[in-house]
């Protein structure tokens, strides 16, 4: 279901030529989300019906800046008591826009924030990996990774954390015994 939403709203947005807009609001919303518990409740919780959700939403939006087809596709996937779905759209989206534009998104785990120059240094050398394609950064900080870092791109997986290394060393001494 949250796929056929993505789908629909990509489609609108490329025929309004307005991908990156969406995007950007899409965005937008999904930081406010993930930073406000009030917000996460409003949109996963059955308590709050579809009349509630969508007034709620709409001043929401209005507040943040949130306008035109993004403030409308969300107020169209409250009144349809969808909403608790819209981070898995918003993911969709995502993805429909990466592979509109060439891009691929790789998920990053690292133990602490990474500067800037870090980060570069990672994008291109996933983007030699990827054969020149432009590379957008999914990072998430974990501390129980303890150091090191682990890198999701498409099917492949690399694990250079330091729990991981330190698992296999306590598991290589269980077999040890």
């Amino acid at each position: 279901m949250a796929g056929r939403y993505a789908t629909a709203l990509f489609e609108l947005a490329r025929d309004q030529k307005a991908v990156d807009a969406v995007k950007t609001d899409l965005d937008t919303f999904a930081a406010l989300l993930a930073g406000n518990p009030d917000m996460r409740r409003l949109v996963r919780s059955p308590v709050f019906g579809a009349e509630e959700q969508s007034k709620a939403l709409a001043a929401v939006l209005d507040k943040v800046g949130i306008k035109g087809l993004t403030a409308n596709f969300l107020l169209l996937v409250a009144s349809n008591r969808r909403l608790f779905a819209v981070g898995d759209m918003i993911r969709g989206f995502r993805g429909l826009v990466a592979k509109h534009k060439g891009e691929v998104t790789a998920e990053i785990v690292v133990a602490e924030r990474l500067s800037d120059a870090h980060l570069e240094e990672l994008k291109s050398a996933l983007k030699s990996v990827t054969g020149g394609k432009a590379v957008d950064l999914n990072v998430k900080i974990d501390p129980a990774i303890i150091g090191g870092l682990t890198v999701k791109l498409g099917s492949r997986m690399v694990d250079s954390s330091l729990r991981t290394k330190l698992n296999s060393i306590k598991n290589a001494m269980k077999e040890a015994r």
